[in-house]
């Protein structure tokens, strides 16, 4: 599997529950993990146990439908770039937002180190505020 195929495979399920398993198992054990400025979920994450709990269980429990679905792809061997829109229904407020977004997602042998989040976060942030 080369690291492009790596990356698509992270975003072929449904929902960003499917895509957590799919990518958790291509994740380097210390994966840095992070989520841009602005965004509810803001910060850095070492490790799928950090990055499940302060990412993925938060987009399960507090959104309906959010999705990130992928325009296209820049590969660089290590680096890959996926970009193009989030979709998602906060539950408290029944929001609904598109925000563009960008992944640069960084690979050593296979295993994805590193991933930062690039997006529109005010567009979200206001799907989240009543």
């Amino acid at each position: 599997m080369t690291n492009l195929e790596i990356i698509k495979s992270t975003y072929q399920g449904r929902n960003s529950q499917e895509n957590e398993m799919h990518l958790q198992k291509h994740l380097s054990k210390n994966v840095i993990w992070i989520e841009a400025e602005g965004f509810p979920y803001a910060g850095t994450y070492i490790g799928y146990e950090q990055i499940s709990k302060h990412v993925f269980a938060r987009l399960k429990s507090e959104w309906d439908y959010y999705k990130f679905i992928p325009d296209n792809y820049l590969s660089d061997q290590n680096k890959i770039i996926a970009y193009g829109t989030y979709y998602g229904l906060y539950k408290k407020t029944n929001r609904s937002f598109e925000a563009r977004v960008a992944h640069l997602w960084t690979l050593k042998n296979q295993k994805i180190i590193r991933l930062e989040q690039f997006v529109d976060s005010k567009i979200v942030y206001n799907a989240i505020v009543s």
